[in-house]
């Protein structure tokens, strides 16, 4: 009996050893990992890669953030021009030529919107339907990648001819006003210059 005991009492011991031996196990339960996709939801689109506001956008021959190059580096282009026309005091000659120069580019934008949002769709059909190939896929995406480019040259080429209808206060003011002018030149005057003269060319209200 005895000795059974200590036959019991030893195997206990290298028991406790061995699981005092393990690596211990967290006590806080961690979630489990997230695979969710950001794109979640983007499955339900008509075309996966164009988003509702994207193909609004295209439809209606809307910059689309093609002219960023342009905009963001002073060189306006003629619709937010329009708009802003009696801030800017466009004279009414400006003005007809701003018109006809937005007219032409949102005619043309309009149409090569289209035509890059059936080429999307094209790529989506072969996609969905499984009869995508690499030569396909080649083709595709060269052909859009075309389409690309003219609508951002339309865009583009629009604000490189707009600066020649403005004078250089008109388009100072412009940047002043969407907010890209790093100082602005109505609310400070340079020493040595009359103010009432500074604000009179640089356009200030």
């Amino acid at each position: 009996m005895l000795k059974r005991d200590r036959r019991l009492a030893g195997l206990l011991a290298i028991a406790t050893m061995a699981a005092s031996s393990l690596p211990a196990v967290a006590s806080t339960n961690k979630p489990p990992h997230q695979h969710t996709s950001t794109y979640a939801g983007q499955e339900n689109r008509a075309i996966k890669s164009l988003s509702e506001e994207d193909i609004a956008q295209l439809q209606r021959g809307a910059g689309w953030g093609l002219a960023k190059a342009a905009e963001l580096n002073g060189v306006p282009g003629p619709a937010h021009l329009l708009e802003m026309q009696k801030d800017i005091t466009l004279t009414p000659e400006q003005i007809a030529a701003l018109q006809r120069l937005f007219d032409e580019m949102n005619e043309q934008a309009r149409l090569q919107g289209a035509a890059l949002i059936d080429l999307e769709r094209e790529l989506e059909t072969h996609f969905r339907s499984g009869s995508i190939t690499d030569a396909i896929l080649k083709d595709s995406l060269h052909r859009i990648a075309k389409a690309r480019e003219s609508l951002r040259y339309i865009h583009l080429s629009a604000h490189l001819k707009t600066p020649a209808i403005l004078t250089k206060q008109q388009i100072a003011l412009y940047n002043t006003l969407r907010g890209y002018a790093k100082d602005d030149p109505c609310s400070s005057v340079p020493k040595g210059h009359d103010p009432a003269m500074w604000k009179k060319h640089n356009g200030c209200q």
